[in-house]
C-alpha cells in the first residue's frame, strides 16, 4: 500500500520555496564580476539520457543507472547489476549529440568500475569570407569527444561516493586542443517517516584549461620594421615572415550542484519522487532545479513497468529578450526555457533488463530537442 507522508509534503514545500527566494535575494542591481561565456567545451554540459534530461540537473541526486557514471559518480556504486546504456539527439544547426556508457559492479556490488564516452559535431560546413560569402570551395568540420573512467564505492549502507578521470578533446576545423578534468560524486541515502531521502553533491569538470594549436594559427606578416640591410626602394621587397598566432587558455564549465530528493510516495510497485536542486558554475550565477518523477512496476503482474518525468532548470545567463514574438514558437522565451519532459518504458526479468526512454528538452529561442535512450542490464 502507497502512503504519503505529512512531513514530506512540508520538506518538499520547503525545498521548492528556497529554489526563487535564495536567488531573488540578491541584489540584481548592481554589477558583478561573473564570466559569463568564458569557458569552453560546453557540449560537456549536455547530459548523457532521456531520464536525466527529462529530470534537469536535479536528477543527480537519484541517478543510480549507468548514466550516473555522467551525472554523479557516486550513485554508480548502487548499480544492482552491470548495464550499458546509449542515447542520442538532434541539437540546434543540424549538430547531434550522442553518449555511450558501461557500468560493471563487483566485490559483490559494493564497488563499481564504469566506462563512459560523448561525442557532439557537425562535418564539411562551407568556408566563407567577406569576398566570399557563397562559399570558397572550402569545407570545416567540428569534432567534440570526452573520454571517463569512472571508481565507485559504498562506505556503508548509506553513504557511496565516486570519482570520474575524464579526457576532453576539441577538433575545430585546424586547430585542437585537449584537456583533463575530473568529477566527484556523492550519494547519502537513509529514510524520513519511513520514506527514502537522498543527498548528494557533485563536483563536474574540474581541471586543466583548452588551449588550441594548429595549421589555421600559421600564418605569415610583413616584416616590423623592414630589414635595415635594405635600402629604401630596394629590390626585391622584403618577403613576409613565418609568424605563429598565440590562443589564450579557455576553461572548462566547472559545476558543483547539491541535490535533495525524496519519496512522497513509495511502495512495491508505484513510486513518486520529487528532486531539487541547486548549483553554482564557473561561468554563470547560481540556478536552481526541480523535478520529479513518478514510476509504475510489474503492471498488471507483468514485468513491463513504466515512468513520467518532468522538471524545470533556471539559468540566469540563458535570459534572452525576444523582441519579435512572431519569431518562435512561443512567446515567453526566458521563462519556458529550461522545460522539460518525458517518461520510459521498461522491461525487467531475473537478471535481464530492457528499457527505452524519450524526453524533450526546451531550449529557449533555439528550440526544443528531442532525446532518446536505450538501456540495457544482465
Amino acid at each position: 500500500m502507497s502512503r504519503i507522508s505529512t512531513l514530506g509534503l512540508a520538506l518538499t514545500a520547503g525545498l521548492l520555496a528556497l529554489a526563487p527566494g535564495g536567488l531573488m535575494a540578491q541584489d540584481q542591481t548592481n554589477p558583478d564580476n561573473t564570466p559569463f561565456g568564458t569557458t569552453a567545451a560546453e557540449f560537456l554540459l549536455f547530459g548523457a539520457g532521456a531520464r536525466g534530461t527529462a529530470l534537469g540537473d536535479a536528477f543527480a541526486t537519484i541517478a543510480t543507472d549507468v548514466s550516473a557514471l555522467y551525472y554523479n559518480p557516486g550513485g554508480a556504486a548502487l548499480l544492482a547489476r552491470p548495464g550499458a546504456s546509449f542515447s542520442t539527439y538532434d541539437y540546434v544547426a543540424d549538430t547531434r549529440y550522442s553518449w555511450g556508457g558501461l557500468a560493471f559492479p563487483f566485490s559483490g556490488g559494493s564497488r563499481t568500475f564504469g566506462i563512459q564516452l560523448g561525442t557532439f559535431g557537425f562535418s564539411d560546413q562551407p568556408v566563407t569570407t567577406v569576398d566570399q560569402p557563397n562559399g570558397t570551395g572550402a569545407v570545416y568540420s567540428v569534432s567534440q569527444t570526452f573520454a571517463g573512467l569512472t571508481f565507485a564505492q559504498n562506505f556503508s549502507d548509506r553513504f557511496s561516493a565516486g570519482l570520474t578521470a575524464k579526457f576532453v578533446f576539441d577538433q575545430l576545423g585546424e586547430v585542437n586542443a585537449n584537456a583533463f578534468a575530473v568529477d566527484f560524486g556523492t550519494n547519502f541515502h537513509a529514510e524520513l517517516n519511513n520514506h527514502p531521502i537522498r543527498l548528494s553533491f557533485v563536483l563536474s569538470n574540474l581541471g586543466t584549461d583548452l588551449s588550441y594549436k594548429g595549421d589555421a594559427l600559421d600564418v605569415t606578416s610583413p616584416r616590423t620594421p623592414p630589414d635595415p640591410t635594405t635600402p629604401p626602394g630596394g629590390n626585391p621587397p622584403e618577403l613576409p615572415q613565418p609568424a605563429q598566432l598565440k590562443t589564450k587558455g579557455f576553461a572548462l564549465p566547472t559545476v558543483f550542484r547539491v541535490g535533495l530528493a525524496y519519496d512522497l510516495i513509495t511502495g512495491t510497485s508505484n513510486r513518486l519522487t520529487v528532486l531539487s536542486d541547486f548549483n553554482q558554475s564557473n561561468n554563470n550565477r547560481a540556478g536552481f532545479a526541480a523535478g520529479g518523477e513518478w514510476a509504475l512496476s510489474q503492471l498488471g503482474g507483468s514485468p513491463f513497468g513504466v515512468a513520467l518525468r518532468g522538471s524545470y532548470t533556471y539559468a540566469p545567463a540563458n535570459n534572452i529578450s525576444v523582441t519579435d514574438p512572431s519569431l518562435t514558437a512561443l512567446s515567453d522565451e526566458e521563462n519556458l526555457q529550461g522545460l522539460a519532459f518525458g517518461g520510459g518504458v521498461n522491461y525487467g526479468t531475473g537478471n535481464f533488463s530492457l528499457g527505452v526512454d524519450y524526453a524533450y528538452k526546451y531550449l529557449g529561442i533555439l528550440g526544443g530537442t528531442n532525446f532518446f535512450t536505450l538501456s540495457v542490464g544482465w
